[in-house]
């Protein structure tokens, strides 16, 4: 059995310790910050036998050598990541990585950077995106071109809808206000948005969020929808996207 520990790291990262309760192996899911890390799998009373990246940017594996220090974890991470961390297992699109008995498929979601992956495992219907997807959005189009990022789109809209997705950052009511621009016509969207509101009020957190709902209101995963293309343009869906892309990088 599969559990999830999420807790806030630097100003607006999230944590995630995801931890197999059969093996007792703990993967450290990215590392924005390894000290909290650490300290927060002391407070769980796991230790950290893997780290497991999802792209190279040092919100993302920056804590993976403080980590290693103290725990001596192994690193199953993209290519990309060497660019700052020493890997053990480099993983790809089709691999997959195991904790205990539980397998996670790795998905190219390639487009933030040119070597982005999620962590999907069906067993318990979850999916880490780092951040390739969020709540009402998407990462910005760092490395990728928008013909591949809108590929990693599709690749995270074919997952079961009923996917609960561990996306990286608290940008949720940032990007409802974006998404109620782009698509100001969407009763779901604007009974999402409502509720994201409430839930920032109250110091609550936006994540994680479940594919179907994302699939109903999020513009990103939406530029196949014919509302949108009418009023953002494009003869295809990847040019759709680059005009929402471009009109979030300028809102």
């Amino acid at each position: 059995m599969l559990t999830v520990h999420q807790f806030p790291c630097l100003s607006d990262n999230y944590g995630f310790l995801l931890h197999d309760t059969e093996s007792h192996e703990t993967a450290a899911i990215d590392t924005p910050d390894g000290h909290e890390y650490l300290k927060q799998a002391e407070t769980k009373g796991w230790r950290i036998t893997q780290i497991w990246n999802t792209h190279w940017h040092p919100d993302h594996a920056g804590g993976n050598k403080a980590i290693i220090e103290a725990t001596g974890a192994t690193v199953v991470a993209p290519k990309e990541v060497e660019k700052i961390s020493p890997i053990d297992q480099v993983v790809a699109h089709g691999d997959t990585a195991k904790l205990g008995e539980e397998t996670a498929r790795v998905i190219d979601v390639s487009g933030h950077t040119n070597g982005h992956i999620a962590y999907y495992l069906p067993s318990a219907g979850i999916a880490f995106v780092g951040d390739s997807v969020f709540a009402l959005g998407c990462g910005r189009m760092f490395e990728g071109t928008p013909k591949q990022f809108w590929a990693s789109l599709e690749r995270i809209k074919a997952l079961p809808p009923e996917t609960t997705l561990y996306c990286a950052h608290e940008y949720t009511a940032a990007n409802a206000k974006f998404a109620l621009h782009a698509d100001p016509d969407n009763a779901a969207l604007k009974a999402y948005a409502e509720e994201i509101a409430a839930k920032r009020e109250r110091g609550e957190p936006t994540v994680p969020t479940q594919l179907d709902r994302e699939l109903a209101t999020n513009p990103f995963l939406r530029a196949d929808d014919p509302a949108l293309t009418a009023k953002w343009g494009g003869t295809t869906p990847p040019e759709t996207f680059a005009a929402l892309r471009e009109a979030k990088d300028n809102f």
